[in-house]
């Protein structure tokens, strides 16, 4: 960092949004890959069972997986590109665990609190990487 240019504290939101995105990357690689080898799935929920494509999902949850890993990895390194390409993940992300919440509600909805928690520290205090770097 150079000498006057301060960055404030909340560059550590932009941290903990990076590390988010490399955690719910790994969970999602983790989902993605044991769906793909597990198969299609019965889910029963209350007086209703849905139906679950689980090697197409886990295709999904795998590919954005790898991609939430690698742009957390470059919001770290102070990519100011991340930035962008981190907001629309993030959101869709959220978009897909809206669609897997029949299978597994809990779990989906802690995914979501996650991601609009990244997606405010990235579109509020996102500009702050730029200083410190």
């Amino acid at each position: 960092m150079a000498y006057g240019a301060r960055a404030s504290g909340w560059l550590g939101w932009i941290w903990f949004a990076a590390v988010m995105m490399i955690l719910v990357g790994v969970f999602n690689v983790i989902t993605g890959l044991s769906a793909i080898f597990r198969g299609a799935l019965y889910v029963q929920t209350g007086d209703q069972v849905v139906f679950l494509n689980l090697p197409a999902w886990g295709w999904i949850h795998l590919i954005l997986g790898i991609l939430l890993i690698a742009v957390g990895i470059a919001l770290i390194t102070g990519q100011t590109w991340a930035r962008v390409v981190a907001v629309v993940l993030v959101a869709l992300n959220a978009i897909e665990h809206m669609l897997f919440i029949p299978a597994y509600p809990w779990w989906s909805l802690i995914v979501i609190a996650i991601d609009v928690l990244v997606i405010y520290a990235l579109i509020v205090h996102g500009h702050e990487v730029e200083k410190a770097v």
